[in-house]
């Protein structure tokens, strides 16, 4: 089923405001669900927010608290999010690294006992809707096992990075697993295999059975040894950065994905000599098969707003009958 843009938001702030915001950050989260979802990343939109209210009423999240200074340092600063809405906290923190690019030419900002900011694209394309690169990333519950291993000892941690264009930012936003926990959870909801392998079923083998997957707890790491590697050292990075948990401490505080570590990181970057230098880069990438249809990173996410905004949004029935019930 499809949903108009306007009635999903609406759906979210009421919502929201049953449950201890104000109208401003209703306002401001109901929106961040909602063009997660018109982006076709319905995981950590319309799926995601029947969890994020759970976390509110089991006080993970407290819908009125701000972000607080800790220190400061040049262009780096870090925060403590104070268990605030994970979104709110994210935005926040890309808005003051643009500030600090600004004046800078690179703003960095970290940030402790925050909470899942959802899509990690979102604070990504701030940063480019703004005219700067961004780059973010986050911590979170072990969930990845580390390549060799068999037991969940690695965050899925994501990787963000926009880049300013005229016709359309780049956006690269990744999950340390070939498919990300959102997205097997998407799969299974609709019963559908994975496209391609994405991690190892209880007996140790490949496949492609996303609920298989999630009950092993084996997802596969992109790049196999180089994936676990790279959540590995963000983890490090977002940590000593913040000064805030690792993902064995969110782990071991069985306190759910809740007071995890952010990094923010702001470019300033000469947009008008470097768009002609991107168009030759993106079409070289897509002149070596001229009938493929070969995408750029955020290609087909603006393609889905704009069906998204012509057709109305994509829309699991069953989910959507539980959240118009809350």
């Amino acid at each position: 089923m499809r949903i108009p843009y306007n009635e999903l938001l609406g759906t979210f702030y009421h919502i929201l405001l049953k449950h201890g915001f104000n109208e401003d950050r209703a306002l401001q989260c109901a929106h961040v669900f909602a063009n997660n979802s018109r982006d076709g990343v319905y995981s950590h939109g319309l799926n995601r927010f029947p969890v994020f209210i759970e976390y509110v009423k089991l006080g993970l999240v407290n819908p009125l608290a701000d972000p607080t200074p800790v220190s400061s340092f040049g262009a780096i600063e870090q925060w403590d999010g104070n268990l605030a809405p994970g979104m709110l906290n994210a935005c926040f923190c890309m808005d003051r690294a643009i500030a600090l690019a600004t004046n800078n030419g690179i703003g960095c900002v970290a940030i402790k006992n925050t909470n899942h900011w959802m899509r990690g694209g979102t604070y990504g394309l701030q940063a480019a809707e703004a005219g700067y690169i961004g780059l973010c990333f986050t911590n979170t519950i072990a969930n990845l096992p580390p390549w060799g291993g068999t037991v969940p000892r690695l965050g899925n941690n994501p990787l963000i990075i926009a880049i300013p264009r005229p016709n359309g930012p780049i956006v690269l936003d990744i999950a340390m697993s070939q498919y990300a926990m959102g997205k097997l959870q998407q799969y299974k909801m609709n019963d559908k295999p994975l496209p391609q392998p994405g991690g190892y079923d209880e007996a140790g083998n490949l496949s492609t059975d996303a609920g298989a997957i999630l009950s092993s707890g084996r997802a596969l790491p992109i790049g196999f040894w180089k994936g676990s590697g790279l959540s590995l050292v963000l983890d490090v990075l977002a940590t000593i950065l913040s000064g805030g948990q690792s993902t064995a401490a969110i782990t071991q505080a069985g306190r759910k994905e809740s007071s995890v570590s952010q990094v923010f990181i702001a470019i300033k970057t000469d947009n008008e000599r470097n768009n002609s230098l991107i168009e030759d880069i993106l079409n070289y990438t897509k002149s070596g098969d001229p009938e493929a249809d070969i995408l750029y990173p955020g290609e087909q996410m603006m393609r889905t707003r704009e069906q998204s905004m012509r057709e109305g949004i994509w829309a699991d029935e069953e989910v959507w009958k539980k959240i118009s019930a809350m």
